[in-house]
């Protein structure tokens, strides 16, 4: 075997080091050329395609908690229907903006191509309804009522409806059971705007683009309770949609429950009696015009005297709340906001402001004793009162001789308070006011609780107006050039009015005085306000909030959270002159002014106390106020333009009362018949999987006409002035 020489191997080794070095020089080169190719030549490429690659969310909308009534019975809850709904993102980006895909869809849904159009135009300033008022960015429910062949038809062809989706979904529903319509109280949804997508993100509860909230009523109050969170599940798609997996899961939570103090059956019997009392009014002549009342607007509250808890709320004119499921129509949204319709959006239990009457009476007897006088003291009831050469009449200038405080209440007696509230303008300094003046009449009303909220769980509540010296200096310095500029001295009434209001409307005149003392003039109050009002007189004094609020119960039943009654306030009297007070308002209901509504009632069982109020307003036709109490429920009702307190508003207290006790005319109980001889003390039972123990609630039958027949006073007839109150 020959040997190689040790020259030969070195020299091959280091030739194969040469390759070697040469391969690997390449590869690095072939690498760094095709790192330059991907990062640098086509890098911007490349990188538009990796944004593709993102999260895509979808979103599983909870279900919202239902609003209950004290026993079970929903107020609010939900229904699955076939929901059309239009991306406006998408339809944006097709070359007629979308335009065929819509009108293609109107022919399925037998709709018009321009109502569907409206329903997905963005609200503005300028934008009349029907048009949407949520995000841009989250589909935009077109119909919520689609039949299955209409939804098969959509999702069969979705190549024919880019961005239309049509699903089953929960929205909300608002039965009306026994014919409680509860419209104000309830509220509606509407869908979450930018603006409130922005201002939530800095508070613990967020909104989704998805999400629909309270606009009013409870549905807003309660609004973060009912709504629950929407789940949102995150997914890993390519830039072909393709999905390369699960991000995250956030499962959505149903919203809670809301048990309130609202008994359907009560509530359904207030709504009718209120609606049939302002119908029966428009039947009778106004004595000082010759027409029929209008009896435009009305509103009842019934309390619970002990904790203020609201045991039905009705307002008229009122509205289906199920118009606004889905995106109200242009035609019904016409409908609420239009002149004539005389706005039935407005809760007039809350937001009703109008001069109480001779029910206010209640707040100058309690400043009398304050200021000194005897509740059991004499004072004179003739029939006018004269200030100068100005003449104010006792009501249909009836006199009643030397009476009571106590009788001054039972008769409504006009004349009484207007000498007292004369007196005390007087130790004011009357036009020429004292420093710090007592105002003692004023200063009880704000202590009453007037001018200010009763703190009613609900949006939009108004304070009403004690038009004391302060109110009037800021009124005439925002009204004085309006009134300088229109005023004429020997000119029409108004003119004339204008005129000296121009001079020294800023002064607390002694006509100012009088007029207050009685309720009337420029005093404004709510129905809520004189519920609360009556409510503390009758259970030791105590004002408390109103609440409608009385539990939030979980979706399954398991946490439990009570809203306690919260008071504000206590009655500025004491203990005795409340007491002598319960017992003119009895003496009202059983010989004075409300007498002849409470005949045959069963007094020593169920003792009814009751207070009658006719007010005057310049340009209109009086309103009837009624305030009543027992033991256990004060109810307050009112009609604008009505007629008297008693007449027009007092049949239906009674027969609210009536059903509520289970009483006919002539006083006969039927405990079977009852709707509610106590309040409802008990929470329902909400079972694990979210079904609610509610009994069944039949409509409302009112008394028949022989019902109605004319039942024996409980006591000696009232006068016929009296009666009229």
């Amino acid at each position: 075997m020959t040997n190689i020489p040790e020259t030969g191997r070195t020299s091959r080794v280091r030739i194969r080091l040469v390759i070697i070095q040469v391969l690997v020089f390449s590869l690095l080169c072939t690498l760094g050329g095709r790192l330059w190719y991907l990062q640098i030549r086509n890098g911007d490429e490349y990188s538009h395609e990796a944004k593709n690659n993102h999260v895509q969310q979808v979103v599983q909308p909870a279900v919202r908690g239902s609003i209950l009534d004290a026993r079970g019975v929903p107020l609010a809850d939900n229904e699955t229907r076939l929901v059309v709904s239009a991306s406006r993102t998408e339809l944006m980006k097709m070359k007629d903006r979308g335009k065929a895909v819509l009108a293609q869809l109107a022919g399925v849904l037998d709709m018009r191509p321009q109502d569907v159009a409206y329903k997905i135009r963005l609200c503005n300033n300028e934008t009349p309804q029907p048009c949407w008022n949520g995000s841009p960015y989250q589909p935009i429910p077109v119909t919520n009522k689609a039949t299955t062949q209409q939804a098969l038809q959509i999702r069969e062809r979705p190549e024919d409806f880019p961005g239309i989706t049509a699903e089953p979904t929960a929205v909300r529903r608002y039965p009306a059971p026994g014919g409680a319509n509860t419209g104000q109280v309830l509220g509606y949804l509407g869908p979450v705007t930018d603006a409130e997508i922005i201002k939530a993100k800095t508070t613990n509860s967020p909104f989704l683009r998805s999400d629909q909230v309270g606009r009013f009523g409870i549905e807003r109050t309660y609004d973060k309770e009912l709504r629950g969170k929407s789940g949102v599940t995150r997914y890993e798609v390519d830039n072909l949609g393709r999905v390369i997996g699960m991000a995250r899961n956030d499962p959505a939570v149903p919203g809670a429950n809301l048990v309130t103090s609202i008994d359907a059956r009560v509530q359904g019997v207030a709504e009718f009696e209120l609606n049939a009392a302002m119908l029966e009014a428009r039947k009778q002549i106004d004595r000082n015009t010759g027409v029929p009342y209008k009896a435009d607007a009305g509103a009842i509250v019934v309390l619970e005297s002990k904790t203020g808890r609201v045991v039905a709320m009705a307002s008229n004119p009122s509205y289906d709340p199920n118009v606004w499921v889905g995106g109200i129509s242009g035609k019904d949204y016409a409908k609420l906001t239009a002149k004539e319709s005389n706005v039935p959006l407005m809760n007039r239990a809350i937001q009703g402001q109008a001069a109480p009457g001779s029910i206010f009476k209640v707040i100058p007897t309690a400043a009398a004793v304050n200021a000194g006088y005897k509740f059991d003291g004499e004072y004179p009831c003739p029939a006018s009162y004269s200030i100068g050469g100005q003449v104010f009449k006792n009501f249909e200038s009836q006199g009643h001789g030397s009476i009571t405080l106590g009788q001054a209440l039972e008769v409504s007696c006009d004349t009484v308070f207007y000498a007292l509230g004369h007196k005390e303008w007087l130790k004011d300094g009357g036009l020429k006011p004292k420093k710090n003046p007592a105002q003692i009449f004023y200063k009880t009303a704000h202590q009453f609780g007037l001018g200010a909220e009763t703190h009613v769980d609900l949006p939009g509540e108004e304070k009403g107006r004690v038009p004391d010296r302060e109110w009037k200096q800021r009124f005439w310095e925002a009204n004085k050039d309006g009134w300088c500029k229109t005023g004429k001295k020997g000119g029409t009434y108004v003119e004339l009015l204008s005129y000296e209001n121009c001079l020294e409307g800023n002064l607390m005149r002694a006509g100012d005085a009088v007029n207050y003392s009685i309720g009337q003039g420029d005093t404004l109050v709510t129905p809520i306000q004189m519920a609360t009002i009556y409510a503390a007189i009758s259970n030791g004094g105590t004002m408390w909030n109103p609440t409608i609020g009385k539990a939030i119960i979980s979706a399954d039943g398991k946490h439990i959270e009570e809203i306690k009654p919260e008071a504000h306030g206590k009655l500025p009297m004491d203990e005795h002159t409340r007491q002598q007070m319960v017992g003119a308002l009895e003496g009202v209901a059983v010989r004075g002014t409300a007498a002849w509504r409470f005949g045959g009632w069963p007094q020593k069982q169920i003792p009814m106390h009751a207070k009658t109020g006719t007010a005057e307003v310049y340009g209109k036709q009086t309103t009837s106020w009624f305030a009543t109490f027992t033991d256990d429920y004060t109810i307050v009702m009112t009609i604008s333009q009505g007629g008297t307190g008693s007449g027009a508003s007092g049949p239906a207290v009674r027969n609210v009362y009536n059903a509520i006790y289970g009483l006919d005319m002539a006083g006969k109980q039927d405990l079977k018949a009852a709707l509610l001889l106590h309040p409802e003390a008990k929470l329902p039972t909400i079972q694990a999987d979210g079904s609610i123990d509610s009994p069944e609630i039949r409509p409302y039958v009112p008394p028949s006409p022989e019902d109605l027949a004319p039942a024996p006073l409980a006591g000696p007839p009232a006068p016929p002035a009296a009666r009229q109150d």
